[in-house]
């Protein structure tokens, strides 16, 4: 249960994040927020676990977390994709140690319980004295992820059994999604190991900044427009439109700056270009047609940035794809892994380029990577103290100047411009509901249910 404290703080912020377009600031480093977010939040949603592309093979894994439980994810002798949690039946242990690798079985180094690939439990030491062969390994199989799922090749998991299907869960963020993920008939890669590191900050500002922070780049990233990396137009992230879905998922869609001519289809190769005009529908050819950047966020910690960018001041601008996961350590503390996807069907030269314009922006020596992570360890300090955890915070940018697009042919609420926080808010808003429903908030359909959310909202009116 939620302290009277918390929940007064979180029942108040709902209703002001609807109604005065403010969030408290309380929710970002807080360590009793982090310990009932980890429950109410990353214990009922969709998180992304891995890309099907990096176990391809049968005895494949990588192990990946949803909060602080960690899974080994792998394609069994059977081809099927898995995921069991990576600890021994017995006491507890880990029972793979590598971050990823290829096995057709994982052993506990304590006492040496044996599983396959598929999880289950196939040899017990000393099975005959100890046991006198009457331990039913049957029972004692690795535990599975609760549900899990796929979405053109992106892996999911969800520690909640009676939570919505995934195809549910993502909703009209599918067709945004599709023009990242099914543009070419092989599909994607991800190109090597995810790049990973520490940062001390709290996992929702990296959710935040993807998902529509298009403002900040102007400040803070206007070095990279000034170093050539960057269109030359300190406002390259305003011309654009700002879109949201349910359950809190969101993006931004930028076109090129005013009189700087780029290439459709973020200039990807011919021969990409002709298959995804082949696969995606008209709408989808005509929102991906102008697009210079996407930058969005399926809730609650998985990024997508599609950019298109200089590798140095000299070169052309090459499109990358890239995936975040914001994994949370703490209240003021998260590792983000990188991934590095490109179309399997690109030519060489392509890849190559993609590559080298992502590892010079937004990998972990990235110019872009830099700024941004320096603003959050700064905003996850402070907020963190005694008097500044009791102030809201802004999210009013848009209030009163536009109205949604009546002419975006993509679905969800769109706004015609990319300053704008409808996204952050409609994220800010699902997490909040999350926090403050008890204990299900999943209706037969599995969606929130509007009664529990009704309850909560007038709990926070009264």
């Amino acid at each position: 249960m939620l302290r009277n404290e918390l929940r007064q703080i979180l029942e108040k912020g709902l209703h002001d994040v609807e109604a005065d377009w403010t969030v408290p600031a309380a929710i970002i480093n807080d360590p009793e927020m982090h310990d009932a977010e980890r429950e109410r939040v990353f214990g009922r949603s969709w998180v992304f676990l891995a890309h099907e592309s990096e176990i391809p093979e049968r005895g494949d894994y990588v192990v990946r977390y949803i909060s602080e439980d960690q899974f080994i994810v792998c394609r069994d002798e059977d081809g099927e994709v898995r995921g069991h949690l990576n600890s021994c039946r017995h006491r507890g242990m880990q029972v793979c140690r590598a971050e990823m690798g290829n096995a057709s079985h994982f052993r506990c180094p304590y006492h040496g319980w044996t599983y396959n690939n598929k999880g289950s439990l196939v040899g017990v030491p000393a099975g005959r004295e100890a046991y006198g062969n009457k331990l039913d390994k049957s029972l004692w199989q690795l535990k599975p992820v609760p549900k899990l799922d796929t979405y053109k090749g992106l892996i999911f998991g969800c520690l909640d059994p009676d939570a919505q299907s995934l195809d549910d869960y993502l909703g009209d963020m599918k067709f945004y999604l599709d023009i990242v993920l099914d543009r070419s008939d092989a599909g994607l890669q991800v190109v090597g190991a995810p790049q990973r590191w520490v940062v001390d900050a709290n996992w929702k500002l990296g959710a935040d900044n993807f998902i529509g922070d298009a403002y900040h780049t102007m400040m803070t990233h206007r070095s990279m427009v000034e170093l050539g990396l960057a269109p030359p137009d300190p406002k390259f992230a305003l011309y654009g439109e700002h879109v949201h879905t349910e359950h809190g998922h969101g993006l931004g869609i930028i076109g090129p700056p005013p009189g700087i001519p780029l290439p459709e289809f973020l200039g990807m190769p011919e021969n990409i270009v002709e298959q995804l005009q082949r696969r995606l529908s008209p709408e989808q050819v005509e929102v991906f047609r102008p697009v210079a950047f996407i930058h969005g966020t399926v809730f609650p910690n998985l990024s997508i940035g599609n950019f298109l960018m200089s590798k140095d001041h000299v070169s052309p601008p090459t499109s990358f794809l890239t995936l975040r996961l914001w994994h949370p350590l703490g209240p003021d503390k998260m590792e983000i892994m990188s991934f590095f996807l490109v179309e399997k069907e690109a030519p060489d030269w392509y890849k190559e380029e993609s590559y080298q314009a992502y590892v010079r922006t937004f990998g972990i020596s990235g110019a872009f990577e830099q700024d941004d992570a320096e603003n959050w360890r700064s905003i996850t300090r402070v907020l963190g103290a005694q008097y500044a955890k009791k102030m809201e915070l802004n999210y009013q940018m848009g209030r009163g100047v536009y109205e949604p697009d009546p002419d975006w042919p993509g679905p969800g609420k769109a706004f015609p411009m990319d300053y704008a926080e409808a996204n952050q808010r409609n994220f800010m808003e699902y997490w909040m509901q999350l926090m403050v429903t008890d204990p299900a908030p999943h209706n037969k359909n599995g969606k929130v249910s509007d009664a529990a959310a009704a309850e909560a909202l007038t709990r926070a009116e009264a």
